[in-house]
């Protein structure tokens, strides 16, 4: 790489860094990290890895610390994503040469890793060790007599946003395979893409994320300090609900009908001895833990 370049990481409270960052994640995904960071839920767990050129971010791979509950043990993940370069900066190496350095940072200090990959770049992280793996996804039909009894919260209000999270803080969780301790990328979603599809329950005291179409119910995420079952919560939204798909794997599995995640333009790749049966074990990675 060029002496003209600087890799640069871990800037999140640089001002004149972190506003590049935005502006290319912009242009290039249509993303802006700002209310992100200005609410406090952008956390050393989010560290982008950038080549910056005369103060100028012209490409990135972020890593995302990711604490995951497999068979009852805490699993180390990282998950890699926002890779992106400027237009002018491409077919110099830079991706290659972030990745190198991020392999060098986290070898032996993780238990995996992963990334969701567009098919234009489908050839490219195989040499980084990486190999392509399937999704499952699981739903079921319900037949349900009960009446609506949750409320749709707004996520703009910040007592709303400070009580949800106080909520994953405290959630007892009825997932088989489950993202704990990170708040600030639940948030990343609850408070921007998803701050009008938080519910809440106050017979189950309990924090839903869902997404309604019709007479299906898709399902993100329950926040419960003390246990309920996802039956219970299905029911909390009515008798209108026919269907429901979960964006994360239940403890209970053999309650639902399990199918291949196919999704446009989205490969998962995996990397790691851990996850060598990601595929097999019929796993989805939580939807709300995509970064």
């Amino acid at each position: 790489m060029s002496a003209d370049f600087t890799i640069r990481k871990n800037y999140r409270n640089d001002d004149c860094l972190r506003s590049s960052f935005n502006r290319l994640a912009e242009k290039t995904f249509n993303l802006n990290f700002e209310n992100w960071y200005q609410n406090g839920f952008w956390n050393d767990d989010y560290n982008p890895y950038s080549v910056v050129m005369d103060g100028n971010v012209v490409s990135n791979v972020s890593v995302n610390r990711i604490d995951m509950m497999w068979g009852g043990e805490k699993k180390r993940l990282i998950q890699l994503g926002t890779v992106m370069t400027s237009e002018e900066y491409r077919g110099r190496g830079l991706i290659r040469t972030l990745m190198e350095e991020i392999e060098r940072d986290y070898s032996g200090k993780c238990d995996g890793m992963f990334l969701f990959a567009n098919d234009s770049v489908l050839d490219l992280y195989p040499r980084f060790g990486f190999q392509k793996a399937d999704e499952y996804q699981y739903g079921k039909t319900v037949s349900n007599t009960s009446e609506r009894s949750v409320i749709n919260i707004s996520m703009r209000e910040k007592h709303n946003r400070e009580a949800v999270m106080e909520a994953i803080r405290h959630n007892r969780s009825f997932y088989g395979f489950d993202m704990t301790d990170n708040i600030g990328l639940y948030m990343f979603y609850l408070s921007q893409f998803m701050e009008d599809n938080v519910y809440y329950s106050e017979k189950l005291k309990a924090y839903i994320a869902a997404q309604e179409d019709d007479d299906e119910l898709f399902l993100h995420a329950v926040f419960a300090a003390n246990p309920i079952s996802l039956d219970e919560a299905i029911r909390a939204f009515g008798k209108s609900v026919r269907k429901v798909k979960l964006g994360f794997v239940p403890d209970k599995k053999e309650q639902y009908e399990c199918s291949l995640l196919k999704e446009e333009d989205t490969t998962l790749f995996v990397k790691g001895k851990v996850l060598e049966s990601f595929s097999d074990r019929k796993l989805l990675f939580p939807m709300l833990s995509r970064a």
